[in-house]
């Protein structure tokens, strides 16, 4: 017998399929209370792991032994290089657009300058293996820091991209940082914009190199990826660590309509674990960086000015709380690229859900494409 999960009324069309179900998800939950967990890991639990041992978690959901580890790293390391041409194109992008558009461009251009295998799981792994190189790219030529870097893959996953991003003013903690937040934004359940919208594109058999500029363009809007942008500018905005000027900056904000950046969650209703590790860093790396000193206040502060209104229901910090201060405190000072780096860790996590889809749904056949009804609205005939 099929369950019914879902009567949907007329009320509910136009709502961006928000809490509908249509599909499953092997990679990754989101939990209201618990938060994400990674094949039923929880995320705080794996912060602090190795990049690569977690990204074989999510792609082949389970953890490595040691062996398997090792192999697993010679696996990215043999797929790291980029196809010849990708970096020239890079550099005739225009600088005025947005970083995330270069992202965009950049997978597009993986993809064109190698023939796609039409073998999901391999080109996932060239790409995941590959898309560093991409970014790093993107901050150099964008910013006019220098030529590309030459990669360095035997250093690690994200060892090599800091050696390759050659940021001037990095801090010595942004290996540290880095690679916790690459494991904590790998993946976010099946829901999300850009993993959907990853996966929408894939069911049309479109290559992962398509698939994904699809879901980097999706991460690229303010209502998505770009929140941790919009986090520290309102941290800047604030400029204070004093709580009863948070307090008033706040309610002022509430009373204008502003929503208030880093705060609430569309799935959580307690404070986001990720932004739990991210704090803690902060306290290990910048306890006294003016800014991580503003966040830190806002984390009690924000929640009890928001949870005096009744129709918010989560008024706890969420990822990007955290994330912005943090990466600037570690010598990354323009948040046009933090998206970028947002992008750069979910690649991983709507790799692994593309695999999935393509080619271990419905016993290997793998997802149909996507096609919602939509409800057509009666209009008034009109003749020609």
């Amino acid at each position: 017998m099929t369950e019914v999960l879902f009567e949907i009324g007329v009320d509910r069309l136009d709502t961006g399929l928000r809490g509908y179900p249509v599909g499953t998800v092997r990679s990754s939950s989101v939990d209201p209370q618990a938060g994400v967990r990674y094949v039923g890991v929880p995320i705080d639990q794996l912060a602090d792991f190795e990049p690569e041992k977690v990204m074989h978690l999510l792609l082949r959901k389970r953890f490595p032994d040691a062996d398997e580890l090792a192999s697993f790293k010679n696996e990215l390391i043999e797929r790291s290089c980029l196809p010849e041409g990708v970096l020239e194109l890079l550099r005739g992008l225009p600088k005025r657009s947005h970083p995330m558009d270069w992202l965009v461009s950049g997978i597009l251009y993986l993809g064109m300058f190698e023939t796609p295998t039409g073998d999901y799981e391999e080109d996932g792994l060239r790409l995941v293996a590959r898309v560093p190189e991409v970014v790093a790219a993107i901050f150099r030529i964008r910013s006019g820091w220098g030529d590309p870097i030459p990669s360095k893959p035997e250093l690690g996953y994200v060892e090599n991209f800091v050696h390759m991003l050659g940021a001037p003013d990095a801090s010595p903690h942004l290996d540290r940082l880095l690679r916790s937040f690459n494991v904590l934004h790998y993946d976010h359940g099946g829901g999300n914009l850009s993993t959907f919208t990853g996966k929408a594109v894939a069911s049309g058999l479109a290559n992962i190199y398509t698939s994904m500029a699809s879901a980097m363009a999706a991460l690229g809007g303010p209502l998505h990826g770009r929140a941790n942008q919009n986090a520290l500018e309102f941290v800047r905005e604030i400029g204070t660590d004093d709580p009863e000027a948070i307090r008033s900056f706040v309610m002022d904000c509430l009373e204008k309509k502003r929503v208030i950046p880093g705060f609430g969650h569309g799935v959580l209703r307690a404070e986001d674990p990720r932004a739990r590790v991210l704090y803690g860093i902060g306290e290990e790396i910048c306890p006294e960086d003016p800014l991580f000193r503003v966040i830190r206040q806002m984390r009690e502060v924000v929640p009890s000015v928001l949870s005096e209104n009744p129709k918010i229901q989560n008024p706890y910090p969420n990822v990007d709380a955290a994330t912005g201060t943090l990466l600037q405190a570690c010598g990354l000072m323009d948040p046009e690229y933090y998206t970028v780096l947002f992008g750069w860790s979910r690649v991983v996590g709507i790799t692994a859900q593309i695999i999935d889809e393509r080619t271990v749904a419905r016993s290997g056949k793998g997802a149909p494409i996507y096609r919602p009804k939509y409800v057509p609205v009666d209009q008034p005939h009109r003749d020609v």
